[in-house]
């Protein structure tokens, strides 16, 4: 078993500038070499902008390559809890923009002519408990009647046409939702970043952000690594490694970790079995499974194996975590190898919602909780036209966007072990 990302095995990413010094001055800079960070580059650049991307380590380093390729409809919240939160109006367009963002994504690929193995397979939720089960009617009626949007149950009976594992009580299925390999996805962007215009610089992380004037117009001073810049805007799109340069973003959100491991190479047969129609797959508990085939059948098996951002000792108890976690779902693949195992760190904000604006004068698209690819995507090009002066629909501008109560966060997730015991509590009494 390889202690490394599977996906960057299958694709090579485009290299950023590496050691040419930084402009002296940019349009715009944009913090990260994500999806967001590249979806938001690509969108100034082809309005005229000059682009240059800010990148830690290297193009799609973070979670962006790192992740299931699940590219899905929905939040992360159910949608009776936003209502409760929202209204049913405001509801409406979020769900509406949810739906949009698989369109944003398959329109970017046909346009940039990216080879990801993008496919509208659909997902499928699977219920650990009849309790969960029961709820999926009363959410598909919801969504059905206030979204105009379809989800089909599907009884226990009926579930061998849709996973190959009995310990289910049922599912829903979503047809709108696809599945891609995140590595060529986010290199595709890259590329299709600097084919627009756009600089990339890699290993320049910032350190340093004031406001400054430059020939007497007001922006940004960036100091970084590689020497210093000034933007007249700055776009941050760093999500779970947003760090100390901008410390009130960074007070916002939570870095949670994410663990992956994949199976060596499924015969057909076993393959179909396990997925008879390809979905991408995830359970209902708050200490979630997820899981799918990759293009070439591998089982790929995911989860909040350990809510600590990855690191040696994380991963590699993590590898154990998910193999028992994948033989309990399939003990068909108790003999099956497991080649390859890695860890990611996601972005959640207070209240499990996406946010998108302005804070302190800058730009920002954080708080994906999981839905990263299909989101980060949709809102790197919405704030980036919002930027350009639209005024793009976007529902996720604007909303409160809460910190930690009484203060107590500073960036640093203290209370990660006991959040996790939390939601395991809240799985094993629901």
């Amino acid at each position: 078993m390889q202690e490394r990302n599977y996906w960057l095995t299958t694709t090579s990413m485009p290299t950023g500038n590496r050691t040419q010094a930084l402009p002296e001055r940019v349009d715009v800079a944009v913090i990260g070499g994500g999806f967001t960070g590249l979806s938001g580059a690509r969108t100034l650049a082809k309005r005229g902008a000059k682009v240059a991307v800010l990148e830690a380590e290297t193009v799609g380093w973070g979670a962006s390559s790192r992740n299931g390729g699940m590219v899905l409809t929905g939040m992360k919240l159910g949608v009776n809890k936003l209502i409760s939160m929202y209204g049913p109006e405001l509801t409406r367009r979020m769900y509406a923009a949810s739906l949009a963002t698989i369109d944003c994504v398959e329109q970017t690929v046909r346009e940039e002519g990216i080879n990801c193995n993008f496919s509208r397979c659909g997902h499928l939720e699977v219920a650990c408990k009849q309790k969960h089960f029961a709820d999926y009617a009363r959410q598909a009626e919801v969504i059905a009647k206030e979204f105009n949007h379809g989800l089909r149950v599907v009884q226990k009976n009926e579930l061998g046409a849709e996973i190959g594992s009995n310990i289910y009580y049922g599912g829903m299925v979503d047809e709108v939702s696809a599945g891609l390999n995140p590595a060529r996805y986010v290199a595709g962007l890259g590329k299709a970043a600097l084919r627009a215009g756009a600089q990339i610089f890699e290993h320049a992380p910032v350190q340093h952000m004031e406001r400054a004037a430059h020939e007497g117009e007001q922006g940004w001073k960036i100091s970084t690594s590689r020497g210093t810049l000034w933007s007249q805007e700055v776009f941050v799109g760093t999500s779970g490694y947003t760090g100390s340069a901008t410390p009130a973003l960074r007070k916002k959100i939570i870095p949670i970790g994410s663990f992956i491991i994949t199976t060596e190479i499924l015969p057909e047969k076993l393959a179909r079995e396990l997925s008879p129609r390809n979905r991408m797959i995830y359970d209902s508990k708050n200490y979630l499974y997820y899981y799918r085939l990759t293009p070439d059948r591998r089982m790929l098996f995911g989860g909040r194996a350990a809510f600590f951002p990855e690191n040696d000792r994380t991963v590699r108890r993590s590898a154990e975590i998910l193999r028992q976690g994948m033989i309990d779902v399939y003990p068909q693949l108790r003999d099956a190898k497991v080649d390859y195992v890695w860890g990611g760190t996601l972005d959640f904000a207070f209240d499990i919602m996406p946010h998108a604006g302005q804070l302190d004068g800058m730009y920002y698209a954080v708080g994906y909780a999981g839905h990263g690819v299909a989101m980060a995507t949709y809102q790197g090009q919405k704030v980036a036209e919002l930027m350009a002066g639209d005024k793009p629909e976007n529902p996720f501008v604007g909303i409160p966007f809460p910190g930690a109560p009484l203060g107590l966060y500073n960036g640093r997730p203290w209370f990660l072990p006991f959040a996790g015991a939390w939601y395991k509590f809240l799985d094993w009494v629901s």
